[in-house]
């Protein structure tokens, strides 16, 4: 038998959640028995008629939504008499199913604790063990299928007559049980006083569940447990996957339990926006559920201030959940083309925008995408390319949300699929002309060089404190520019366009290279053991590392002008980013002047200290070997620009 989903609601605690869906599993289980015993009879029948034709049961198993009807079939042409036995291989699946569900049908009438040890319980029991000891066995002899399927009383009891019996039962407690519809709520035995709860609560369900569109899930059941308002959400297929919900007073509580540890904690962050405070549970195993293996529980409380902020409160965690259904799918499939950080923002961000990615998923979802960067210039895109590493991360997050957005607006509109993937096509051309990604990598090779600057002003003007550290950081930072140059070259092997940005960023990778030779020269001349730097020269390597990061902030604005000219196209942005370049050659200049000041103080100052003379004096040429690469780099990408604006030569 499959697992059903009220298996998880019992296994949280909530069972007064549980009658209408035990009535309603009891009701189908009814009908399976009665269907396996008419098997029963057939399989007898042929045994004793191997010649006729065996009755074809193959529509009443579909009917009866069994998943492998096969061996129904097998069971009545396989059997036959021997000696008066009746035998067939199936004998012990037929009563592992006769017992199975005897027992999902007894469960509302007779698993309760007020029915616990009543006559019709120990009945029960007896029929269980019964079938059991027959499914032991190689057969059943005639006695033994008549005690199964017989109807009338006179004969004793039965299979048959437990089950009409139970049946009989059934009808009368599902009568008993008044059931109405608030808003689309199946709810029961509730105070007048709840009905302005469910009804906030459905509200932000409805607000939110067109985004779900075909998929199945958000059943709502509501009913009342002593002081308790008890609200359980169906949220999708997966047996753990279930949501039951409290209301006490002016307190909210839950109950979330989810088999993927990613989907349990972006709707424990949701949730948490809202005010929810939670109490997660190491991972949990529950009998049948989910195939045996861990999930996740936890708990949550929202304590509102006021009756109304109540009915608020209930409004917004209700329209949270839509948001949970096929989330890993979605996630697994955005991870086709962005990293999992940024697959998980994007999902974040499509849940407080209300867009959500079930859209995207029934538009065609990857398949959207990768036809999209089919259809633009082959230059661009390669098979087996990733989207972010060809356009940039922050490109490929906003391609990706926005065709989310797109794709839930047009299907909400009733429009075709067709023209939601031409939508994408031309949302992704937009965006390769809008965007010039190469200057993704320029601006991100000028930030590290910026920072290997502004550590070495910052080892120089304290004298060396944590130095070693401040040297592994310069290492890592210069490790970091070389693979932006490894990409850039990567993407020239394809695209010519990108010659020019190799170009500039191995010059400006000289820079950062001399930077970080600095910052480990002063490792050598700030020794514990050596002695004091003069004052003067101490003063005139603060000057010149102080130009040379003046100048690579005017490094890193010409690039962001540069993108600026690109992207806006623009030549009015021209005459700064010229001025830009002039300050870096300016300062090229002012760090020759520099050096030779730094070069005479020394010798004046350590003429008596020759080791500790060549440091300064390495270190000083190091320093300024930096502008002139800066300034070597600042002519590349002059010409770079040239190439690609309308800018005066």
């Amino acid at each position: 038998m499959p697992v059903r989903k009220e298996e998880a609601v019992e296994s949280l605690g909530q069972q007064s959640l549980l009658m209408p869906a035990w009535i309603k599993s009891a009701l189908a289980a009814n009908d399976r028995l009665k269907f396996y015993l008419s098997v029963l009879q057939s399989a007898l029948n042929h045994a004793a008629h191997p010649d006729a034709e065996p009755p074809d049961w193959s529509r009443d198993a579909a009917n009866l939504a069994l998943r492998d009807a096969r061996w129904i079939d097998d069971l009545c042409t396989n059997a036959y008499l021997d000696d008066g036995l009746l035998v067939f291989p199936q004998i012990g699946q037929l009563m592992e199913c006769l017992a199975a569900d005897i027992s999902v049908m007894s469960r509302p009438l007779l698993d309760t604790g007020e029915h616990s040890g009543s006559p019709e319980s120990i009945r029960r029991n007896a029929w269980l063990r019964k079938l059991q000891s027959y499914g032991q066995q190689d057969g059943l002899h005639g006695h033994e299928v008549t005690s199964l399927t017989h109807g009338s009383r006179k004969d004793g009891d039965s299979l048959h007559l437990l089950i009409m019996d139970l049946h009989k039962r059934l009808n009368i407690l599902a009568s008993e049980i008044a059931t109405e519809n608030i808003d689309g709520a199946h709810v029961w035995q509730i105070h007048d006083s709840d009905r302005a709860l469910i009804a906030a609560f459905m509200r932000g369900l409805h607000r939110t569940s067109p985004l779900k569109f075909a998929h199945p899930g958000l059943d709502t059941a509501v009913t009342r447990d002593g002081n308790r308002l008890l609200i359980q959400n169906d949220i999708g297929t997966n047996d753990v996957h279930v949501l039951v919900m409290e209301v006490r007073g002016l307190a909210i509580s839950l109950t979330y339990s989810d088999l993927h540890a990613g989907r349990f904690d972006f709707f424990r962050t949701m949730l948490g926006e809202i005010g929810f405070e939670w109490t997660v549970h190491d991972p949990v195993t529950t009998g049948t559920l989910n195939q045996g293996k861990p999930y996740w529980v936890g708990n949550a409380v929202l304590r509102s201030r006021s009756a109304k902020a109540l009915l608020r409160n209930l409004e917004s965690v209700a329209s949270r959940i839509v948001f949970v259904i096929d989330w890993n799918r979605a996630r697994k499939r955005l991870q086709f083309f962005v990293r999992k950080s940024v697959a998980l923002s994007l999902l974040s961000r499509a849940a407080r925008e209300e867009c959500g990615h079930m859209g995207w998923l029934f538009a065609g979802g990857e398949r959207l995408v990768y036809e999209a960067m089919q259809s633009v210039e082959s230059e661009i895109f390669r098979v087996g390319d990733r989207l972010d590493e060809v356009i940039g991360e922050t490109g490929a997050e906003d391609f990706l949300f926005e065709l989310m957005r797109i794709s839930t607006g047009m299907l909400l509109k009733d429009q075709p699929v067709a023209l939601i993937a031409d939508e994408s096509r031309l949302l992704l051309t937009r965006l390769l002309r809008k965007r010039s990604y190469e200057f993704d990598l320029l601006a991100e090779h000028a930030a590290l060089g910026h920072a290997l600057a502004q550590g070495l002003c910052e080892a120089l003007e304290s004298d060396a404190t944590d130095l070693v550290a401040l040297a592994a950081r310069a290492k890592y930072w210069e490790r970091q520019a070389d693979h932006v140059v490894m990409q850039a070259r990567q993407r020239a092997e394809r695209n010519d366009r990108w010659r020019p940005v190799v170009d500039y960023l191995v010059k400006a990778d000289d820079v950062c290279d001399s930077l970080e030779e600095s910052l480990f020269s002063l490792t050598l001349i700030f020794q514990p053991e050596a002695g004091a730097l003069p004052a003067p020269v101490q003063l005139l390597l603060v000057q010149l590392a102080e130009s040379t990061m003046t100048a690579i902030q005017d490094q890193v604005r010409a690039v962001q002008i540069a993108r600026q000219i690109i992207e806006q196209n623009d030549p009015a942005d021209g005459e700064p980013f010229l001025q830009a370049l002039w300050h870096m050659l300016r300062s090229e200049r002012i760090c020759d002047d520099l050096l030779r000041r730094t070069r005479l103080t020394a010798l004046k100052h350590l003429r008596h200290d020759p080791v500790l003379f060549s440091l300064v004096n390495e270190l000083a040429a190091t320093i300024e070997k930096a502008t002139d690469s800066l300034l070597a780099a600042g002519y590349a990408l002059r010409q770079m620009m040239f190439s690609k604006s309308a800018l005066p030569t």
